[in-house]
């Protein structure tokens, strides 16, 4: 018996390889990326990056209907993308066992919402299992796709930023001989979702929850711990450890790993033996509403705040009553607030200091680039969800015409407008637009980790694959104005945007440059404007954090410093060749 510290990703990963998986699948996304990075590292398996996550559940789909076991990870808001097929497969049920990860994000760690998952399980009649450290979430993977197989149907496991990302121990169990392959089997009244084959799915759906709801009553996953019956409280997932520690003895627990569907007899059976009964969830009152509609007197989103984390503090506050919750995202007295920063070097810093110089209208989208909406440019008027940009600049242009759209602009990265940004620009071609689009090429996914994507030529496997060609792939599009700049090249990239943006026609700009974090380019041999600095401070207006002023002067840090040379070209005592008119 070993018993390992593993995160609640890694013991995923961990109890996928135990169960017999042979497919993982997903798209990356915090917090929930590094599943198949693991994932991947284990012999006799298969794992892929797919372009976004409705491709990745489609593969998943085919994989269990070939009779793989299959493992498909995705961040919250990344189910909202594959939401069309999810609802779908709940009809056509599986093969070979389906699991699908959804990581959930309270507090928006790194996501432009949070957004409550287990609305997902019960929307489409599907199971969920909630773990609470990252031994059950090794053992509930195991757990998941026996319910799979059993009661033909994917099933969802729920992690949240704080499971995905803590270390606890783990003991390991044995290594499987393979992965597990069932029979192909042509049924087509099962797959084919004809509306006349769908009826009848349908139905099987309904009977499948009223079994799955006897599952969930007797099947172990749900645990009652007891302690002072004074106080019952039931919650799930890593918030059950919270009370734990919060409240100690002075409460008996009502644990649910099955979230969907709900025990409701063994929490009335606990709700009778308990005083007061409260339920401690994070974000929405999902389990609170449906217990109150069972009939049980329970207190919770009353007490508890509806956004954001909780905390042990949080909870005895709560429970005890000694005060309203603390304010969301509370920062410690006496520290300094620490904004988030493009990083020293950065290729995406130069495109927003221009797009801020030319007053641009910009419509943004979801990346490291994202930052390009803070101080100092400010240069960032929506972000909406993966692939929006695009779509929503054509918006623009259609609701204030195309002098107007002179001004708008959509940035987008390369990972991204692989992602879902391609259709959008086929609207701009399609609709005769005369938008002006960049697309960000810094040649990774930097945001989630420098993961590869379909542009840079490698698999999650780190082997050699076909590497499209981002202008090729453009140019088929429709688009006839293409052109590359280099982001360090101020005077070409501000010329480019410019000519661009003035077009009568639909325009990309492709800014390329390898990410300063992965690139290996480093040269400071010939930076030398600083010895002559004259104090006029133009150059922070970069927001590198390589500067730094010292009375009137602004010097370099060595140690951060890429020599992109972006500051020197603003400086009037270097180069000048793209000086701020303002």
């Amino acid at each position: 018996m070993q018993q390992v510290l593993l995160t609640g990703n890694e013991a995923v990963a961990r109890g996928a390889f135990e169960s017999g998986v042979g497919v993982g699948v997903g798209y990356p996304g915090t917090p929930s990326t590094e599943i198949l990075e693991n994932f991947v590292g284990y012999p006799g398996v298969y794992a892929e990056w797919a372009p976004n996550e409705k491709v990745a559940l489609e593969v998943g789909f085919g994989a269990s209907l070939a009779g793989a076991r299959v493992l498909v990870t995705m961040k919250h808001v990344g189910l909202n993308v594959a939401a069309d097929p999810f609802m779908t497969m709940s009809y056509t049920g599986v093969n070979g066992g389906l699991v699908l990860i959804t990581a959930d994000d309270p507090g928006m760690h790194s996501s432009q919402n949070e957004q409550d998952n287990r609305f997902y399980a019960r929307f489409a009649q599907v199971p969920m299992l909630e773990p609470g450290d990252s031994q059950e979430a090794k053992d509930y993977l195991a757990k998941a796709y026996l319910i799979s197989e059993q009661f033909d149907t994917p099933v969802m496991v729920r992690l949240t930023t704080r499971l995905s990302h803590t270390r606890t121990p783990v003991i390991l169990g044995e290594n499987p001989s393979g992965p597990v392959q069932r029979a192909f089997q042509r049924n087509i009244p099962k797959f084919v979702m004809l509306p006349g084959y769908a009826r009848n799915r349908h139905l099987a759906v309904e009977e499948r929850r009223g079994r799955l709801q006897e599952y969930a009553e007797a099947s172990g996953l749900n645990e009652i711990l007891w302690g002072d019956r004074s106080l019952g409280i039931i919650s799930s997932g890593v918030v059950h450890n919270y009370a734990r520690e919060a409240l100690g003895d002075g409460a008996s627990y009502l644990k649910l790993g099955c979230v969907y569907p709900l025990p409701l007899k063994l929490i009335s059976e606990f709700a009778r033996q308990v005083g007061r009964l409260i339920v401690v969830e994070e974000l929405e009152p999902f389990l609170e509403d449906q217990i109150k509609a069972a009939g049980l007197a329970v207190t919770g989103k009353d007490l508890f705040p509806r956004v954001g984390e909780l905390d042990p503090e949080v909870i005895e506050r709560g429970v005890r009553g000694s005060s309203r919750f603390k304010s969301y995202f509370p920062v410690p007295d006496g520290l300094p607030a620490r904004p988030p920063i493009m990083c020293a070097g950065c290729p995406h810093r130069s495109v927003f200091y221009v797009l801020h110089k030319l007053k641009a209208i910009v419509t943004g989208d979801i990346g490291c680039y994202t930052l390009g909406a803070m101080p100092p440019f400010e240069a960032m008027d929506a972000c909406l969800c993966m692939g929006a940009s695009i779509g929503a600049s054509l918006g623009m242009e259609k609701a204030r015409g195309s002098d107007f759209a002179r001004r708008v602009v959509a940035v987008i990265g390369d990972s991204t407008f692989v992602h879902s940004g391609i259709t959008g620009l086929i609207d701009h071609v399609y609709n005769k637009s005369t938008g002006t689009v960049i697309i960000l090429d810094n040649r990774t996914t930097a945001m989630t980790g420098h993961q590869d994507n379909p542009l840079t030529g490698l698999t999650l496997s780190k082997q050699e694959a076909a590497k499209i060609d981002l202008t090729a792939l453009v140019r088929v599009l429709g688009v006839k104005h293409v052109r590359t700049v280099d982001p360090y090249d101020l005077q070409s990239l501000e010329q480019a945007v410019r000519e661009e943006m003035g077009r009568e026609e639909v325009s990309v700009v492709i800014a390329s440059r390898s990410c300063a974090l992965i690139s290996r380019e480093r040269s400071l041999k010939e930076m030398t404007h600083l010895d002559r600095c004259n104090g006029c401070k133009k150059c922070l207006r970069l927001g590198c954090p390589a500067l730094y002023l010292v009375g009137d002067r602004v010097h370099r840090d060595e140690d951060l410093c890429r020599g992109c040379s972006v500051c020197e070209q603003v400086c009037p005592q270097g180069r000048g060749a793209a000086e701020d008119d303002e």
